[in-house]
C-alpha cells in the first residue's frame, strides 16, 4: 500500500497492509524480531541477562549483526545462564576470541562475563528481574514519529546507574535505554504500528 495521509509518519505498510515501524521492514530478522519481541515484556534472570548483554555486545554496531549472531552467542555464553557465564575464565576468553559465531571484543567480552559475576552476586538482594523492573516508568507515551523516540531517558540513566553500582559494566544510559525498549519496560512502537498496545 502507498504512502498516503492516513499512514502515520514512520509507518511502513506491507503488501499484506500491515502497519509496522519503518525500521522493521528491512530484512526478515528485523521483521521477526520487531513483530515477536521487541517491546514484549521480559521476565527471568536468563532473558534478562541475554539482552543485557546482547545490547551492549550492540554498541557501536549494527542491532542486525547481533540478530544474525544471536544463536552463536547463546552457545558461547552457556544459554546466558549467569553461574555458568560468571565461572568463566582465561581459557574461555582466548576461546570466545577465537569464535567467528559472536562478536569478537575482548573488552565486551570481559563486560560479559563481569555481569554475570554481578548477576549472580543480584541474586542475595532480589535478582536481576527485580532490579531492572523497579525503572519502568510509571508513565510511557508511544511515540509519534521516529524523531520522539528517545536514546535516553531519566530512568535509563537511573537504571545505568543502579547497575553499575552492582557491578555492571558497559551499561551507560543509552544501552539501558535500548534493554528498556527490548525488554518491554517501555513501549516505542510508533503510533499506528500494528505491535502497539494502543
Amino acid at each position: 500500500m502507498p504512502p498516503g495521509d492516513n499512514v502515520p509518519a514512520g509507518i511502513v505498510v506491507d503488501d499484506d497492509g500491515v502497519p509496522r515501524c519503518g525500521w522493521a521492514v528491512g530484512t526478515d530478522d528485523y521483521r521477526t524480531y520487531h513483530d515477536d519481541e521487541w517491546g514484549v515484556a521480559v521476565h527471568g534472570e536468563v532473558a534478562l541477562y541475554e539482552r543485557l548483554t546482547l545490547e551492549a555486545f550492540q554498541s557501536g554496531l549494527s542491532w542486525l549483526t547481533i540478530l544474525r549472531k544471536r544463536e552463536g552467542f547463546r552457545a558461547a555464553f552457556a544459554g546466558f545462564d549467569a553461574e555458568a557465564v560468571a565461572a568463566f575464565g582465561e581459557a574461555d576468553l582466548q576461546r570466545l576470541m577465537a569464535d567467528t559465531a559472536i562478536v569478537r571484543n575482548r573488552l565486551k567480552i570481559r563486560a560479559a562475563v563481569s555481569n554475570a559475576q554481578a548477576v549472580v552476586r543480584l541474586r542475595a538482594e532480589g535478582g536481576l528481574d527485580a532490579l531492572v523492573w523497579s525503572f519502568a516508568p510509571v508513565r510511557h507515551h508511544r511515540p509519534r514519529t521516529p524523531a520522539d523516540v528517545p536514546a535516553t531517558t531519566k530512568e535509563s540513566a537511573e537504571l545505568a546507574k543502579a547497575l553499575k553500582r552492582h557491578g555492571f559494566v558497559f551499561v551507560g544510559p543509552t544501552t539501558a535505554y535500548a534493554g528498556m525498549q527490548a525488554c518491554g519496560l517501555v513501549d516505542d512502537h510508533l503510533v499506528g504500528c500494528f505491535r502497539g498496545g494502543g
